[in-house]
C-alpha cells in the first residue's frame, strides 16, 4: 500500500546513495596491475601472501587464510569443529551428520549454511535486545534441552559485538567448541580485543557491500598452525604432498585470486578511516531522530566499540502503523503520527536511496522452519511458556525483524544527503 503522507519538496538524489557500496581509493589499483604484470593471477601470489600477514597482525591472531568468501571460511571452519569433536566423516556423509549445531538466529543464511552442507542440524538460538545478537541465557536453555550439542556458530550482527564473555562462559560450561562469524564487524573491538578472534574458528568477509572489499573474498584467522594449514590444504582440493595429484579425502576449491587479494591489500591501509566514517553516519542519524518514536540498533558501549557497519532503526511499538508481512510482500495502512518499516523503506527508495528490512531470522525461513528455535522467554516452538515474562517479547529476533530497518549507510554518502533522508524519515511520522 502507498503512504499517503506528504514527501512533496523532497528532491531525489541524481546518483544513488546505497546502502554500502565499495570505496576504493587508488592503491588497489597498484597491487592488481602488479598480479597482471608479473602474472600471478591465480591462487598464489605477493598479494594473498602480503594480506594474509596485514590481516592477522590488524586482528591480532597468528594466522589467517586467504578464501574465496566468507562462506568457504565458515565451511571450512565449521568443518575443522566438527572433526575436532567427532572425528572424521565416514565416505559420502557430511561430519556433522546426526549432530545438532546451535546457531545464531538473527543473521544472513551464510552464517548457518555451512551446517546444513555438512548434514548437521542447526539449532536456532534467540536473540538479546541489548546487542542484536545470540541471547546467552536462550543459549544455557538450548544446552538443558540438548546437552549433546558441542559447537556453536555465533554471528555478530551488523558490525555491533555480541555479549561475548557471557556466551563463552556458557559454551566452556558445556565443553563446546565456537565458530566465530565476524563477517560484518572486523574492527570491532569486544574489551579492548577485535573480534574474529573469540571463538575457537573464526572468520571475516570482504564481500562487495563489507566495510571493506575485494568485491569477494574472506579469510580464516586462527592462532593454530595446524588449523590453518589444514584449512590451506583443503581449500586446494586437499592435494597431498606428492609429485603428481594426490588426494586422501574430499578438497574444495575455496582459496583467494591473487587479483582478489590484490583490492583488499589497497583497502586494508583505509579500514579505520572507514569506521569513523561509519560511526559519523551512526551519530548523525542518532542526533537526527532523537525527536521520534525510534532508536537506534543499540550496543554495549561499556565493552564494545562496533564497526558501525550498517546504522539501523527500530521503530517503538506503539509508533507502528497497522502491517503484516506475507512470504514476499508488506501491506500497511498509512497512519497519522506513526509508520513501519515498509513505508519508510518506500518512502527511501523515493528519493533514490538504497534501504532494507533487518535480517529475517533464520526460524522463520521457509527452509529452515522445521528446525528447533530456543528463546530466553519460553523456548520457541514446542517449548514450555513457563518463562514468559508479562508484556515481553517472547521471540526477540521477529520483534526486531517487524519493527527494525538498515538504514543508508554508505561513506561515501554526504551529511546533506544524510539530511535528506532523515527528513524524509520524520515525515513518516508526520
Amino acid at each position: 500500500m502507498n503512504s499517503t503522507k506528504d514527501f512533496s519538496g523532497i528532491e531525489p538524489f541524481e546518483s544513488k546513495v546505497w546502502l554500502s557500496s565499495p570505496t576504493m581509493h587508488g592503491e588497489e589499483i597498484k597491487y592488481v596491475k602488479e598480479a597482471y604484470d608479473t602474472n600471478w593471477l591465480s591462487t598464489v601470489g605477493e598479494n594473498i601472501n602480503e594480506l594474509e600477514r596485514l590481516v592477522a597482525e590488524y586482528v591480532g591472531c597468528k594466522y589467517a587464510v586467504a578464501l574465496s568468501a566468507g562462506t568457504a571460511a565458515l565451511h571450512l571452519g565449521t568443518k575443522l569443529a566438527a572433526e575436532k569433536i567427532y572425528g572424521m566423516a565416514r565416505p559420502n556423509e557430511g561430519t556433522l551428520r546426526g549432530h545438532k549445531v546451535f546457531c545464531s538466529d538473527m543473521t544472513f543464511d551464510a552464517t548457518i549454511n555451512p551446517v546444513a552442507y555438512e548434514d548437521g542440524e542447526a539449532v536456532f538460538i534467540d536473540t538479546e535486545a541489548d546487542t542484536w545478537n545470540m541471547d546467552p541465557v536462550a543459549l544455557e536453555k538450548a544446552f538443558e534441552i540438548y546437552p549433546e550439542v558441542k559447537i556453536v556458530v555465533i554471528a555478530h550482527l551488523y558490525g555491533t559485538p555480541g555479549k561475548i564473555d557471557e556466551i563463552k562462559k556458557v559454551c566452556d560450561a558445556h565443553g563446546a567448541l565456537i565458530v566465530e562469524d565476524a563477517a560484518e564487524s572486523l574492527g570491532a573491538k569486544y574489551k579492548g580485543k577485535e573480534t574474529g578472534t573469540f571463538g575457537n574458528y573464526n572468520i571475516i568477509s570482504f564481500n562487495g557491500n563489507k566495510i571493506i572489499t575485494g568485491s569477494a573474498g574472506g579469510m580464516f584467522l586462527t592462532d593454530s598452525r595446524e588449523d590453518a594449514d589444514k584449512v590451506r590444504k583443503w581449500s586446494t582440493q586437499s592435494r597431498e604432498d606428492a609429485p603428481w595429484y594426490q588426494h586422501e579425502e574430499i578438497g574444495y576449491n575455496y582459496r583467494m585470486s591473487n587479483i582478489i587479494a590484490g583490492i583488499v591489500r589497497g583497502q586494508m591501509p583505509h579500514l579505520d578511516e572507514h569506521i569513523a566514517q561509519k560511526k559519523a553516519i551512526y551519530e548523525r542519524y542518532k542526533e537526527g531522530f532523537k525527536d521520534l518514536p525510534v532508536k537506534m540498533n543499540p550496543y554495549d558501549a561499556a565493552n564494545s566499540e562496533p564497526n558501525f557497519w550498517l546504522s539501523c532503526m527500530i521503530i517503538d511499538k506503539d509508533a507502528m502503523c497497522q502491517t503484516v508481512r506475507g512470504e514476499k510482500k508488506a501491506l500497511y495502512i498509512s497512519e497519522k503520527g506513526k509508520s513501519c518499516p515498509t513505508e519508510i523503506l518506500e518512502a527511501i527508495s523515493s528519493i533514490n536511496a538504497e534501504g532494507r528490512p533487518i535480517w529475517k531470522p533464520m526460524h522463520m525461513q521457509p527452509i529452515y522452519r522445521s528446525n528447533a528455535f530456543v528463546t530466553a522467554k519460553g523456548n520457541g516452538r514446542g517449548q514450555s511458556n513457563a518463562y514468559i515474562d508479562e508484556g515481553a517479547a517472547v521471540d526477540v529476533g521477529a520483534d526486531i525483524f517487524d519493527r527494525g530497518l538498515c538504514l543508508p549507510s554508505d561513506n561515501k554518502m554526504t551529511p546533506e544527503q544524510q539530511d535528506r533522508i532523515i527528513e524524509i524519515i520524520h515525515r513518516c511520522f508526520a
